[in-house]
């Protein structure tokens, strides 16, 4: 799981209410945490591998918004492979762990590997927010036509080195002036918090704004195309409208834990004795969510791949070959391969003509590359609607 915690425990002089929610049986949490990682982990690759049965096509040119879904991927697995690792030597080497309880300035490894384990799990996770918020901003670029392969060059910069900024920036103010003598006080840890939930925060209040916006304006794009909105083009609204919000519900259900044990936590902070009677509903409810967060944070990079292509199905196709993400084969059909004949008199207007087919080709690219990762529904769209029978 990925909490601002992990980092916090480091310190031998951690706060009452880390100590309470990370002593609390480690071995079933780690144990947990390990569980739901790998199952995570194995589901993913399984979802992103090639499948027997599944006829060749024509591999379009690569979205931008295709390489932030991929990359958003490529984020989780390395976080659940990062919780992994650390709890399995927090379950296969207590005694190295238990040195971190202490100031031993000898033995300057269990304090490492505790930085470093807590800092990679958060910065993978940090990263994946921000490549989220990308997706979002990126959908809205491709409906009004301001985006492209060029635009995921600033991503890049933005994701990786907001990830990496906040990250150092919050880990200092945590561990100064030394990581003996860090935790003296909320001075120290909530510029710390900040910055670990800040792109969490962007996501939940930023994205729901932009996905709107977004099929607001694939509505509009829809309508204009011939001046009529059926409803098959109102049917492909919805799906995309749908894949948006499975996209939200995916991390509302992963993350919301952590807010909520976040919140817990620090008010029991506030008191002077977190062990007083009246508070133990609250510690208990500290506990349950603490748990949660170890079953549903790994669980985002599974529970992605199946907002993002649904069920790819188990038979593997051991045969690499380069995988087309499915909702970009609309495009490759209207786009790559002119498939379907034109109404338009191209001979006596070739001229409007062009312009009208440039205009339609990059219609059907914006709006293949936000709808719905369906294969049924992709077949039954191409066939039905008229956004893809041509002009």
């Amino acid at each position: 799981m990925a909490s601002p915690r992990l980092e916090t425990y480091c310190c031998p002089n951690r706060d009452a209410a880390t100590q309470l929610v990370m002593t609390f049986q480690p071995e079933v949490f780690c144990g947990v945490c390990i569980g739901s990682a790998s199952i995570s982990l194995l589901l993913t690759i399984l979802q992103l591998l090639p499948k027997k049965g599944q006829s060749p096509r024509k591999m379009p040119k690569a979205s931008s918004s295709s390489t932030i879904l991929l990359l958003i991927s490529i984020c989780d697995i390395l976080g659940s492979l990062g919780i992994i690792f650390r709890s399995s030597v927090w379950l296969g080497f207590p005694g190295f762990i238990a040195n971190i309880s202490v100031s031993n300035r000898t033995d300057v490894w269990p304090s490492t590997f505790c930085v470093g384990s807590a800092m990679w799990i958060q910065l993978l996770y940090s990263a994946g927010f921000w490549w989220l918020f990308c997706y979002a901003v990126d959908s809205y670029l491709v409906v009004r036509r301001s985006a492209g392969l060029s635009t995921i060059v600033l991503y890049h910069m933005m994701t990786w080195g907001l990830a990496v900024l906040l990250c150092v920036e919050g880990i200092a103010l945590l561990y100064y002036p030394s990581l003996s003598s860090c935790e003296n006080g909320l001075e120290h840890a909530i510029p710390h918090y900040v910055t670990t939930y800040a792109p969490l925060l962007l996501v939940l209040v930023a994205n729901p704004i932009l996905f709107r916006r977004t099929v607001s304006a694939v509505a509009s794009l829809l309508k204009g195309r011939q001046g009529i909105y059926t409803e098959n083009e109102r049917r492909l609204g919805t799906e995309i409208q749908m894949r948006f919000f499975k996209i939200m519900l995916v991390f509302v259900i992963c993350w919301s834990s952590n807010i909520i044990n976040e919140t817990l936590l620090f008010y029991l902070e506030m008191q002077p004795d977190i062990n007083e009677l009246p508070l133990k509903n609250l510690r208990s409810a500290a506990l349950i969510t603490w748990i949660i967060m170890g079953v549903l944070n790994p669980m985002q990079g599974f529970l992605f791949t199946l907002a993002f292509y649904g069920w790819t199905g188990w038979r593997v196709d051991l045969k690499w070959r380069k995988r087309e993400i499915p909702w970009e084969s609309m495009s490759s059909s209207t786009v790559g391969e002119n498939a379907y004949p034109s109404p338009v008199n191209y001979q006596s207007n070739i001229h409007d003509s062009k312009i009208l087919t440039t205009d339609s080709q990059q219609t059907d690219e914006a709006i293949s590359m936000l709808s719905e990762a369906n294969t049924s529904s992709e077949e039954r769209l191409t066939r039905s609607s008229p956004i893809y029978q041509g002009w």
